[in-house]
């Protein structure tokens, strides 16, 4: 298995913890950005998980017209880079058209590949030829099994530095739900495995054009994956998550990370192998 040791920047990847790729929804402004990165750099230091900063550069997948989609795409990765270099960590963006996977580039660590997304062949080809390592997510209507294809397409065009994410699956109109089984299975690809835990509790399709979420249910989810040996946790957290510009609903309050990580590090020690 390909091993996130190998990202650049990333550190206690030897703690024999899970790794976490966290962060706000959207970049919002520096000022927020930095907020949470240096909670978050402190937080994992501390505990020695190995961190992922995320931020989208830009949302531009939204429900309304008049929905937040972002700052600027250069403001907004400059940002990014900032947190990477003051925090000498990496970073990862999500991009949604082939031609951003050369500009996201340049500023991140680790392209992401939405969901809606995962079998765009161009799209997965542009980003595997950054020589970046890619992280996608599975779409909400695909089995595991599916995703075997969207990797093999980046390892074809010269990249097997490649992260599978499941975000859970859609279970009627306006509810997703997880199965579990969906980790051991990408695992069994090679690579390394994540829970995207708070896109998970989302509900969406909404009447009112905004996303719904549960985040009551965030430590459940979280708890559960590492239970079943999930490589590493996706959250999206938020000082204010009630004030957030993008997927509020479902984002983990920033203070309340703590005390989850340290009960998920409980766990994680539980059931690693004698």
């Amino acid at each position: 298995m390909k091993s996130v040791s190998e990202i650049p920047g990333i550190k206690h990847t030897t703690a024999g913890n899970f790794f976490l790729m966290a962060g706000p929804c959207a970049i919002e402004s520096r000022e927020m950005a930095m907020e949470i990165a240096e909670k978050l750099y402190n937080l994992c230091e501390r505990l020695e998980i190995p961190l992922i900063f995320k931020g989208s550069f830009r949302k531009a997948n939204r429900s309304r017209i008049d929905s937040f989609t972002g700052i600027g795409d250069v403001a907004a990765l400059e940002i990014l880079a900032e947190v990477r270099d003051r925090y000498q960590v990496p970073v990862v963006t999500d991009i949604h058209e082939s031609h951003e996977a050369e500009l996201a580039a340049r500023y991140v660590d680790v392209l992401q590949i939405p969901a809606f997304l995962f079998r765009q062949t161009e799209l997965l080809v542009a980003a595997a030829r950054t020589g970046k390592w890619i992280n996608i997510k599975k779409g909400q209507f695909a089995a595991a099994g599916a995703m075997k294809h969207a990797m093999q397409k980046c390892i074809d065009s010269g990249n097997d530095r490649v992260i599978l994410t499941d975000r859970g699956n859609s279970f009627g109109y306006t509810d997703l739900v997880v199965d579990f089984r969906n980790i051991p299975e990408m695992q069994s690809f090679g690579v390394p495995v994540v829970m995207d835990v708070t896109h998970s509790l989302q509900q969406p399709n909404q009447e009112s054009g905004v996303t719904g979420g549960k985040p009551e249910l965030i430590g459940t989810i979280a708890r559960a994956a590492i239970a079943v040996g999930a490589d590493g946790l996706f959250i999206e957290t938020h000082p204010r998550p009630a004030e957030a510009k993008s997927d509020g609903a479902n984002m983990l309050q920033l203070d309340k990370l703590e005390p989850l990580l340290q009960q998920l590090l409980r766990i994680r020690k539980a059931i690693l192998p004698l």
